[in-house]
């Protein structure tokens, strides 16, 4: 299995999805201070959690700050089972750009 890249126009359409979930692996205050919303912060203390509830028949959006450290995460994330791994190209920085009003903040 591998990933594949998610292009920042089709990421609404796949993110709707009720299978879907967005997982976000900036640092915590970046993640606070702006996310897509309903996404999980997923970090080095949160991955065993995901692992051992997520089912792997989700859709599994990977988000950085630049679609670029998502493509690692997406990887591995493909290689513990998941069947459908996307990169988010652009990450937050282009989401937050494209659909400034798709940003939750806490």
């Amino acid at each position: 299995m591998t990933f594949q890249h998610l292009d920042m126009t089709q990421a609404p359409e796949v993110l709707a999805d009720d299978a879907a979930v967005c997982v976000d692996i900036r640092d915590p205050n970046s993640f606070a201070l702006g996310r897509i919303p309903g996404s999980l912060h997923l970090d080095n203390d949160s991955i065993r959690d995901f692992l051992a509830q997520t089912p792997r028949e989700s859709i599994v959006v990977v988000c950085c700050y630049h679609g670029i450290s998502s493509q690692s995460a997406a990887e591995f994330l493909s290689e513990q089972g998941f069947a459908k791994v996307f990169s988010l190209s652009g990450g937050f920085e282009q989401w937050a750009s494209q659909y400034p009003e798709q940003v939750e903040r806490d």
